[in-house]
């Protein structure tokens, strides 16, 4: 009797494991659904309307920040493109569930792109049509490589991620360079750059130690083909960045072959400008 009864239990205890996995896969197929829903009507009445989608998709590109007139501004040229974005940060800390927003928001506004999210926590609850999301470190030098094989080409990266200092100059110093040609490397929330708790400094604003501090340097390297004194060697940076755009908290580069040339002749350089 008592080896029925310990059987019983085990068959009844087995039985409400089924039952309630039977319930979460109908809930997530419930939610699925919705959200595909969801897609479709965000799609046909407000989807080239940055700014409606990161409302109804309660992200805080809009509101908490004013963000999405700045993407409208880079991204609408590109908005029926094939691309690949890669956003650094999905949002909703430790649940799975929450969060993904933004990753939606990007599928609707982009109709035939893919889009990839990287956050520390697990997010596969997110990964449906044309969103797929990575567990790991944005600081993870194999991680990242393993990211950039499975998508294959980064034509637009969006750092959303940890906002701390040494986190998003790591991040740009190993996806910088595997970003396409033309791509776009946005980083958000750059007012960390100046909070100690962020590793910024409100006091050292030229530290390259801080985002802010750091993108600063890069501006005069537009310019290096015009230097009256020729450095023997440019950077990489100097070589591949064409434009970088500064907002409040938010910043833009665009990559591409920086080598027009100078305005003028070198040999004339000293003369350029002078009376005659």
């Amino acid at each position: 009797m008592a080896v029925t009864s310990h059987l019983l239990r085990i068959r009844n205890h087995l039985k409400r494991l089924l039952n309630q996995a039977q319930r979460d896969k109908l809930a997530k197929f419930q939610a699925l659904r919705f959200r595909g829903l969801q897609h479709v009507c965000h799609r046909l009445f407000v989807g080239s309307n940055l700014k409606m989608l990161a409302i109804l998709n309660k992200t805080d590109k809009w509101g908490s920040h004013w963000y999405a007139q700045h993407y409208e501004r880079h991204f609408a040229p590109l908005r029926h493109k094939r691309l690949n974005v890669l956003e650094i940060g999905i949002g909703g800390w430790k649940d799975p569930e929450l969060g993904g927003g933004s990753l939606r928001m990007w599928r609707t506004y982009f109709p035939r792109s893919r889009v990839y999210g990287i956050d520390i926590c697990d997010k596969r609850p997110h990964d449906e049509a044309r969103i797929k999301t990575f567990m790991g470190s944005q600081v993870d030098e194999g991680f990242l490589d393993g990211v950039v094989k499975t998508i294959g080409r980064l034509d637009i990266v969006i750092d959303d991620g940890s906002h701390l200092n040494q986190h998003v100059l790591r991040t740009f110093e190993l996806l910088f360079p595997r970003l396409s040609e033309d791509g776009l490397y946005v980083i958000e929330d750059t007012q960390t750059s100046y909070w100690s708790k962020y590793g910024g400094s409100s006091t050292e604003l030229n530290g390259t130690n801080t985002t802010m501090g750091f993108l600063k340097t890069l501006t005069d390297g537009l310019n290096y083909e015009e230097f009256e004194k020729v450095r023997t060697r440019s950077s990489y940076y100097d070589q591949n960045i064409v434009a970088i755009h500064f907002y409040h908290s938010l910043v833009f580069l665009q990559k591409g072959r920086n080598q027009e040339g100078s305005s003028v002749n070198r040999d004339e350089a000293l003369n350029f400008g002078a009376a005659p």
